[in-house]
């Protein structure tokens, strides 16, 4: 830039030319953007300039040390509005960087004068000889590999030599070899770069992963026929099961708490107010006699079944989350030692945690605001005691009721000293809250999916999160929990259950499944949205080899779902989701497509019919660019070939397609992109 004038202010907004509205950007880059290793994240910016000359403008990509890993060129979008945008892919976690740069594209101008001025006859020998001037120039550029070097000096060249017809002079400076070159490296000057701003990439359990549920005092447990009395299930037990969940391509084997529970106000069956003798109680309701939150419920055993069940899971593929819920029943600890942790109300009494009408009287909530040093150093250290134990995931219960404060100092002051732990938010609330949690620090969340039943309903959900939240939050389509039996799985039949299924583990890069599922648990307690004899306050006996053997179960569905996920890496990213249309207002058409770092290039379309009662017709109507297909992909009847990752079947598709999916059959396809 020149020299300004001493008048001028020195600290400009602006640069040579104006970059704003950079994506993705969180709070003016106060917190990073996320990403996972090997993930494409949609990058853009605004960029601009005076008159009529050609701009270019990058996305720069800079490791966790500083140094430049990519630089990708941007495409325009749209007409007229100087919107640029494109994908960057990092490699590793860490703290990286990334910067938009905006140039003078010295190629582009050159050559839409070129072609504006030659066919109009205008300055044409002038126009050869500044394009020729441009390509010796470029060829001396140390920067340019050899094969650029000399594509742009034969280039020069043929546009000098006057011996030549115009037409192959300029054709010189338009050939494969020159355009080639100078994708690989532009042609600019006058560059402007913006302010580098925050991307924080993590490891793939981060925002990558199937998860799986279960209770581990059930799996095991078994009822004395005689006499009635339960004999609970061990961590000894438990890990029996491990294999199963391994083999349905789970990666996360997610255990509600394990600690001690309260006797004071325990509650009974069907979230009773009485709890019998033998009734276990809800394992949220942590803390007895026996310990808190550092301790381990005697009937699961002891810390070494413990570490034998985390060796275990380890040993089969899977990684143990664990249940992170700050609250007390009555009986923990805490309450004696710690009374000022609490909400004490006039009458002396603690308060327990209410939902008018909702009464929780066997929890007690926490108070931050008495001894906020003091509770917040006790937490870390119960977290960095279960880190200890092998456990890299927590699963943190209601988060949105502690402050956010709380939240971005915990998972920094974790994730400094242990980066590799993830932090899960179970947060049921208020969009501001949710994207507050995300910004806090927590790698993935909760969210409304579980409610989102219907196409315009899952349409503007599955735009919201993949493309307005994406830079600070990450989905996890959990298709059921403890607490969440909807009335769409409760009546929908067999065929909602694959229905949810198929959408939360194409549309999410993350999803979970709570035990009992695959075996269609749809009954639900009168007046409530979740499971009638639930397990949160009892034991529950499964016959799981028994329901896959007589055909019953929805296991072998998960596992192929859980084969193409891992098959398909289109699948793994967020960002990369595009919504298609459809005639009928029950089916749902979204595409995910992905360039592979050998170039390669993958694309999967998914057809669903979320109207779990009947068969549904449409005509499919996709945006063809939105596939990535190459022109070598097309037949001589402008139609492409797909596999149907589900049924093995297989199509000519083009850009309308008839489809008719009948919901008691096979309510989905998942089309895979023949290359």
């Amino acid at each position: 830039m020149p020299a300004l004038e001493p008048n001028v202010p020195e600290k400009l907004r602006f640069g040579r030319f104006p970059i704003t509205d950079v994506t993705p950007v969180v709070e003016g880059g106060a917190f990073p953007a996320k990403a996972v290793a090997g993930e494409s994240i949609a990058v853009g910016a605004t960029a601009f300039r005076e008159g009529h000359d050609q701009l270019g403008v990058s996305a720069v990509l800079y490791s966790p040390r500083g140094k430049e890993k990519e630089r990708v060129r941007l495409a325009p979008v749209g007409q007229g509005l100087d919107r640029w945008e494109g994908v960057l892919t990092p490699t590793k976690a860490g703290d990286w960087e990334f910067a938009i740069e905006a140039w003078h594209d010295r190629y582009g101008t050159w050559h839409h004068n070129a072609e504006v001025k030659i066919a109009a006859g205008i300055d044409v020998e002038l126009m050869l000889a500044e394009g020729a001037a441009l390509f010796a120039e470029a060829a001396d550029d140390d920067e340019r590999d050899e094969a650029g070097r000399v594509a742009f000096r034969a280039a020069s060249a043929l546009m000098a030599d006057d011996s030549r017809s115009v037409e192959d002079r300029l054709a010189a400076g338009e050939s494969g070899e020159v355009l080639a070159a100078v994708e690989r490296l532009p042609i600019r000057e006058l560059v402007t770069e913006s302010e580098r701003f925050p991307l924080r990439v993590e490891r793939e359990r981060a925002g990558r992963g199937s998860w799986y549920e279960f209770f581990p005092r059930s799996e095991g447990a078994h009822r004395d026929p005689a006499t009635g009395e339960w004999t609970s299930g061990t961590f000894r037990t438990a890990a029996e099961r491990l294999p199963a969940v391994a083999a349905m391509g789970f990666d996360v084997i997610y255990l509600p708490p394990i600690h001690p529970i309260g006797r004071a106000f325990r509650k009974g069956p069907n979230n009773t107010l009485t709890a019998g003798a033998g009734d276990p109680g809800s394992p949220w309701a942590i803390g007895a006699a026996e310990g808190g939150h550092d301790s381990i419920h005697p009937d699961l055993g002891t810390f070494e079944d413990f570490d034998a069940f985390v060796a275990r899971a380890q040993e089969v593929g899977l990684e143990v989350a664990l249940d992170l819920a700050l609250q007390a029943s009555p009986d923990h600890p805490w309450v004696q030692d710690h009374p000022e942790w609490f909400t004490t109300r006039v009458d002396g009494s603690i308060a327990y945690a209410e939902n008018p009408p909702k009464k929780y009287q066997d929890i007690y909530p926490l108070n931050f605001d008495n001894d906020p040093e003091g509770l917040s150093k006790e937490i870390l250290r119960i977290v960095h005691l279960w880190i200890d134990r092998g456990v890299k995931i927590f699963r943190v219960d209601n988060p949105h009721t502690k402050p956010v404060w709380f939240w971005e100092w915990l998972i920094g002051k974790v994730n400094r000293k242990d980066p590799d732990v993830v932090f899960l938010a179970e947060a049921f609330t208020r969009p501001a809250m949710m994207k507050a949690l995300g910004r806090a620090g927590f790698q993935q969340s909760y969210t409304y999916f579980t409610w989102r039943n219907t196409r315009p309903e899952l349409e503007e959900f599955l735009t919201m999160i993949s493309k307005e939240w994406a830079p600070f939050y990450r989905p996890n389509f959990f298709v059921n929990t403890p607490d969440i039996l909807t009335e769409y799985l409760q009546f929908g039949g067999r065929p909602a259950f694959r229905i949810r299924a198929v959408l939360a583990a194409t549309a999410s890069p993350t999803w979970g499944v709570y035990a009992g599922y695959e075996l269609f648990e749809h009954v639900a307690r009168p007046g409530a949205e979740e499971y009638i004899d639930n397990e949160k306050y009892e034991y529950k006996e499964r016959d799981w080899a028994g329901e896959e053997a007589a055909g019953r179960s929805l296991a072998p569905y998960l596992t192929r779902l859980n084969e193409i996920r891992r098959a398909h890496p289109a699948l793994m990213d967020l960002q990369n989701l595009t919504l298609h249309s459809s005639t009928d207002d029950a089916t749902v058409v979204f595409s995910k497509h992905k360039v592979l770092p050998d170039g390669a290039k993958d694309t999967v379309i998914v057809v669903v019919n979320v109207d779990p009662h009947s068969t549904r017709e449409s005509t499919v109507t996709l945006d063809l660019a939105a596939l990535g297909l190459d022109p070598e992909l097309y037949g001589d009847d402008g139609r492409f070939r797909v596999d149907d990752l589900l049924t093995g079947q297989s199509w000519r598709w083009g850009e309308h397609n008839y489809v008719r999916l009948d919901a008691h059959v096979e309510p989905a396809h998942i089309l895979h992109v023949r290359r």
